[in-house]
């Protein structure tokens, strides 16, 4: 790797962040600004749920901002690059390999997902207040939310490199939409015991590893799933939508 290379292009991303600052504070922030106040303030305050669903709904709200920052942050410039403005061709005559190419982006889009999901804890503080939140473990806290943000913005990789900019709909639609809802991010994993094929079947969600490590590191007095599913999950996740993400990208690449 051409380290220098590299962290210019990562420096290319941040001037390019910073001169679209207003619209990206609203697609980092707007988000999760608008789920903590519907589902935790209008929801909990109209009596429609009890007061101690705000601090079990903290961890999925964190985990869909994460995940949907990452996803669009990586797949949605790599989809315009790629077939519109063929930005991606100066990328590639920087001096470093292709791989490290996809990396960059991979890592820029990790830090706003970063980003994204812990601005949902001062948020829901001020909104939600009070909160039964126990961070008992700091340290076990930031690993997971590094891993969900990796795992989000691989996932953005493989998808901006396999998805053609006519098919955009549907992979919100066949994609994000059905690992929202069956990701344990309004639910833990164990209010689907009364329907045991669905409950194995939402393990192959990354999502539902991403909730469940949030809500086990942030609110550990709800049931979760085992600290060592969660890890072993989320690790395997990254690593996958990494590789294909990888190997997608090559190929488009050099086509």
């Amino acid at each position: 790797m051409n380290g220098k290379a590299f962290l210019a292009l990562l420096a290319r991303d941040a001037h390019v962040a910073r001169r679209n600052l207003v619209p990206l504070l609203f697609q980092t922030f707007l988000q999760p600004l608008l789920f903590v106040f519907i589902f935790g303030r209008v929801m909990v305050g109209s009596g429609y749920m009890p007061a101690s669903y705000k601090s079990l709904l903290l961890p999925g709200i964190m985990a869909i901002s994460m995940v949907f920052t990452g996803i669009w942050a990586v797949a949605m410039p790599l989809i315009g690059e790629f077939q519109f403005t063929r930005e991606i061709e100066d990328r590639l005559l920087a001096p470093i390999d292709i791989s490290w190419v996809a990396v960059e982006k991979v890592v820029a889009g990790l830090i706003q997902a970063l980003v994204a999901g812990l601005t949902v804890i001062p948020l829901a503080w001020i909104i939600l207040r009070p909160l039964d939140v126990h961070l008992t473990n700091p340290v076990l806290f930031l690993f997971i939310t590094l891993l969900v943000a990796g795992f989000a913005a691989c996932g953005g990789l493989a998808l901006g490199c396999s998805v053609d900019q006519q098919h955009i709909g549907l992979m919100f639609s066949m994609v994000l939409t059905p690992m929202i809802f069956f990701g344990c991010t309004y639910y833990p994993w164990s209010a689907l015991s009364k329907f045991p094929i669905l409950q194995k079947a939402v393990l192959i969600n990354p999502l539902a590893y991403a909730s469940e490590g949030l809500r086990a590191t942030l609110v550990p007095q709800y049931p979760h799933l085992s600290l060592a599913l969660i890890l072993t999950g989320l690790m395997v996740f990254d690593v996958v939508f990494l590789v294909v993400g990888l190997r997608q990208f090559q190929k488009k690449a050099v086509s």
